[in-house]
């Protein structure tokens, strides 16, 4: 209230201050102008009496002055009219004038004296005049003068009173404008202000965040700097309870906090360079603005914390469109945006190069040829090339990142960089490299079919440590190794000796942050009306669209499922979310509309009015829009045909801290080795799938909460930060070894 109090005094004062300075200079201003006016009027009348009063003094014909300066005597605040000669005797005077003005006065004798008009204000009294006097000729000699008095007390009348109103009107004008203005920032400024003071105390005691912070305007920046330390300030506190409870419980469950630690220790100030194909930050323009936004990407999730704890490089292609303006001129910035803590470094590629390395190569070639999916991947000579030219670009930035640094360590991930490896340790021998890669590897006659082959086994053998996400894809790598290439494997220690170089290879299965708390009950009825469908029992699939997801067989498995238990028919709804992906390339955008075919018949076969057995959402979806569905669903489908780990089993049980809903996990998914209490089910059997539905949907609820209690106890244990940890002490425990080139192989047998 004091401060308040405060502002208003201050307000007043100052707008008083200036409102009289203001109101001053314009009755200046409208004094000045009026006395120019009298003046210019005073010069013109005297003048024309001028012409008149000449020849009458000149023939000495007093009568007719006397008569001519009586006829302008009180006219336009004219008091009067007075005629002298030169040796400064009244020869005719209006019989008003006052006593004063009637013997000659100086601005007379000066206008005689200089032979020109002159014009005076003066002060007599208590009254202010203007006198304007002119000569008189005859024959070129003056012989007297003519003076003109005016009044000019109204100009100093007229000035006070435009002095009051301008003062008084202007005096509201800024009250008005000061008192609006005080209400505003009682709006604007001090209530908010007010509350986030409130906000900041509920912070600091602990006391959640029951009132919001104010978002935009004068707090907008505040805002963003608050939040962010409210974020750091909540994220230490939990976690710093989370510590706490773990070790009264005797369990060493990993936290972001826990694996920061590790990783200092680990690496003892030592640079990492963490190399991908996405970035975990990218920037686009919306409209006129630019935006920087997070992809959607556990990669993200699971290697930020390491960076954040060592202050390293994470290098990626820089792919959005407002990226260049963002980065300097070497493709360096820090990151994060609001607390930058490591250097992120964008290579750029143009578009013949990303065609041939990421969409040709890698996703059309090695993609199909690992996932062992039914879809014969495409070997070009051109994608080759480019994919050889992309390497070769990233390993300059690595290797350009770790100039002048000591025993560092280079952590790649996934199959766009097969031959990074070799590369950078070729000329960095004292780095410890590591891959990890992120999709299946498959059997030695499967790989055998890529005409690089060995190429491509050399190029990741330049690693001291290769990850795969399950132990069978490190023997089927290990298989492949020992098969197509000249090396030593060394079956006890899961290795393999290539030219003098060790390369370990071992399995580090990829995971999710610890389990996210639900904080309000899901309404399915919600999202039933945001769907348009009405129904009892709802299962949902999240995939992007690939061919490896085994989506057209979830889709014929619900079919059959309704074909079986024709109870369900109307009651239970399957909703898929699929994400585009890849729709440049053919065999993806014709995948879309195959499976929109297949829903479309589907439905016609069994829909009724108000219910369908699909939905089929193919847009992007956020992790908050997807999160609903996977707290609502009574089921859940993951029926890749194949795939490494498959993060979106993981995500739905840890999405379920009410325990309820079942998962049904294809068994050729990673992640099945892990969730062994899903309903595991080989997705080409369509019926197997279609019973395991069934049983989802009718199972005991105490068996369905033992089997969700035991897979998210898992993703607790082995969460995403503890892939982390294991995968740097691994590769921190390592004494590397240099890499060799191979000797080049003939022609003929550099092919498979």
């Amino acid at each position: 209230m004091r401060v308040t109090l405060r502002l208003i005094l201050w307000l007043v004062v100052v707008a008083s201050a200036v409102v009289f300075l203001f109101a001053s200079h314009e009755a200046k201003q409208e004094r000045l102008q009026l006395e120019e006016e009298l003046a210019r009027r005073a010069v013109v009348l005297s003048e024309s009496l001028q012409d008149s009063a000449e020849p009458l003094l000149g023939a000495g014909k007093l009568d007719g002055l006397k008569r001519l300066v009586e006829r302008f005597a009180d006219r336009e605040r004219l008091a009067g009219v007075a005629i002298f000669s030169t040796d400064g005797q009244t020869v005719a005077v209006s019989p008003r004038l006052p006593a004063q003005w009637q013997a000659l006065p100086e601005t007379a004798r000066a206008a005689m004296d200089q032979r020109q008009s002159q014009g005076a204000f003066l002060e007599e009294g208590e009254k202010r005049w203007h006198l304007q006097a002119v000569p008189l000729w005859k024959a070129g000699e003056v012989i007297g003068s003519l003076t003109l008095f005016h009044n000019a007390d109204y100009i100093a009348q007229q000035c006070a009173n435009l002095w009051r109103q301008n003062f008084f009107r202007l005096l509201l004008h800024v009250l008005l404008i000061s008192f609006t203005t005080l209400l505003i920032v009682q709006i604007s400024l001090l209530r908010p202000l007010s509350k986030t003071v409130e906000w900041m105390r509920g912070i600091r005691l602990g006391e959640g965040q029951a009132l919001e912070i104010p978002k935009g305007g004068l707090f907008a920046p505040l805002a963003r700097e608050l939040a962010h330390l409210a974020k750091n300030l909540t994220a230490a506190r939990n976690a710093a309870e989370q510590e706490a409870r773990l070790r009264l419980a005797g369990q060493t469950r990993w936290t972001p906090e826990r694996l920061k630690e590790q990783v200092r220790n680990l690496l003892k100030g030592g640079p990492l360079v963490v190399i991908s194909n996405r970035e975990p930050y990218l920037h686009v323009r919306q409209g006129r603005q630019t935006r920087c936004i997070v992809p959607a990407s556990g990669l993200v999730t699971a290697v930020e914390p390491i960076l954040r704890a060592c202050e390293g490089t994470w290098i990626a292609h820089g792919s959005g469109d407002a990226d260049r303006e963002a980065a300097d001129p070497s493709g360096r910035l820090r990151v994060p945006p609001e607390e930058p803590r490591y250097t992120l470094r964008r290579v750029w590629l143009d578009k013949e190069e990303e065609d041939g390395y990421y969409y040709g190569f890698s996703n059309e070639g090695l993609w199909p040829l690992c996932h062992i999916a039914h879809t014969r991947p495409i070997f070009r000579v051109e994608d080759w090339k480019q994919y050889q030219r992309v390497n070769a670009k990233f390993a300059e930035a690595a290797l350009d990142e770790l100039a002048g640094t000591d025993s560092p360590s280079v952590l790649i991930q996934d199959y766009h960089f097969a031959l990074l490896p070799r590369l950078i340790k070729e000329k960095r021998p004292d780095a410890r490299v590591a891959l990890f890669w992120h999709i299946p590897w498959p059997n030695p006659e499967a790989f055998g079919i890529c005409p690089w082959a060995r190429e491509l086994l050399n190029g990741m053998l330049g690693a001291d440590l290769l990850g795969f996400h399950i132990q069978f894809h490190c023997n089927n790598f290990l298989d492949t190794a020992d098969r197509l290439l000249e090396s030593r494997i060394d079956w006890e220690q899961f290795a393999v000796n290539r030219l003098g170089h060790k390369t370990w290879v071992k399995p580090f299965p990829i995971s999710l942050a610890a389990p996210p708390e639900q904080t309000s009950p899901v309404s399915k009825e919600n999202l039933w009306k945001d769907l348009g469908v009405q129904a009892q029992w709802l299962g949902v699939g999240v995939d992007r669209v690939d061919y490896t997801k085994g989506i057209a067989e979830r889709f014929r498995a619900v079919e059959r499922f309704l074909e079986k238990h024709s109870n369900f028919i109307g009651k239970f709804t399957f909703v898929e979310i699929g994400a585009p992906s890849r729709t440049l390339l053919k065999r993806y955008h014709d995948l879309g509309a195959e499976l929109d075919a297949e829903a479309e018949r589907i439905n016609r076969r069994f829909q009724t009015r108000g219910w369908k057995p699909i939905v089929f959402l193919q847009k992007h979806h956020s992790h908050e829009e997807i999160l609903p569905y996977y707290r609502a669903a009574d089921v859940c489908l993951v029926t890749s045909l194949h795939d490494g780990m498959n993060l979106v089993a993981k995500e739905f049980a840890a999405a379920r801290s009410d325990l309820g809903g079942a998962l049904i996990l294809s068994r050729f998914a990673g992640a099945s080795r892990e969730l062994k209490e899903a309903l595991l089910v080989n997705p080409y059997d369509i019926d197997q799938v279609a019973g395991a539905i069934h049983y989802a949907l009718t199972m005991d609820p105490g068996e369905r909460r033992s089997r969700m209690a035991g897979m998210r106890s898992q993703i607790e244990e082995n969460n995403v930060y503890r892939w982390a940890a294991n995968l740097v002490t691994e590769l921190a425990q390592l004494t590397p070894t240099p890499s060799k080139a191979p000797s080049p192989a003939p022609a003929a047998q550099s092919r498979l």
